[in-house]
């Protein structure tokens, strides 16, 4: 079994932990949004500059990744699975462009500013238009959908390569280094079997 020794670089790290905070944060903050007419304009206040910061992390995020070496997956892990994990990196970049893009885009067509801090506004990137609006937010909430549904196929991934396989992919972007090392694993297990 080829087990990846090397990790995604700290920076990539702090970029995939700080993303995946920030998106889990602002799905909650859309249904709380969608549900409470009372706390709406606070949440709305906090969704559109989160938004737009995500947007500037993952155009970072993906210059990072095309200019470094990302580790190998197992040479032993199924076409299928390899092919699986491909189509959902590719499906999140898509997501995490497309949901702030979209997103900024309904606030334009609605009409309002998309207000970061202050006076600090960004430019409507889409006319005043309420059938544009219409469409863009159920393509917001649709999209929301997809990019939940996707987090947790990854998330299922995630420990099924660190508790099943075992095979070190989970430790390449884990904040920290947890338990052996796959290799150090597979020697105690092999130390058991071969004791008297």
């Amino acid at each position: 079994m080829n087990i990846p020794t090397d990790r995604h670089d700290a920076f990539a790290r702090v970029l995939h932990w700080s993303m995946a905070v920030l998106i889990l944060a602002m799905l909650f903050v859309g249904v709380a949004m969608v549900s409470s007419m009372t706390l709406r304009p606070s949440l709305l206040m906090l969704h559109r500059p989160i938004g737009i910061a995500l947007l500037v992390l993952v155009i970072v995020r993906l210059i990072h990744r095309l200019r470094r070496r990302v580790p190998d997956l197992p040479r032993d892990l199924p076409r299928w699975q390899r092919v699986a994990a491909h189509a959902s990196h590719i499906a999140l970049y898509a997501l995490m462009f497309a949901m702030p893009l979209i997103g900024w885009a309904m606030v334009s067509a609605a009409g309002n500013p998309v207000v970061l801090w202050g006076d600090v506004h960004l430019p409507a990137i889409a006319p005043h238009d309420p059938a544009l609006y219409s469409l863009l937010r159920a393509a917001h909430t649709w999209l929301a959908r997809a990019l939940l549904a996707v987090i947790l196929l990854h998330l299922a991934a995630a420990l099924y390569h660190a508790w099943v396989r075992r095979d070190g992919v989970y430790r390449t972007m884990a904040p920290v280094p947890l338990g052996p090392r796959p290799d150090e694993d597979r020697a105690v297990t092999r130390v058991e079997i071969d004791a008297p």
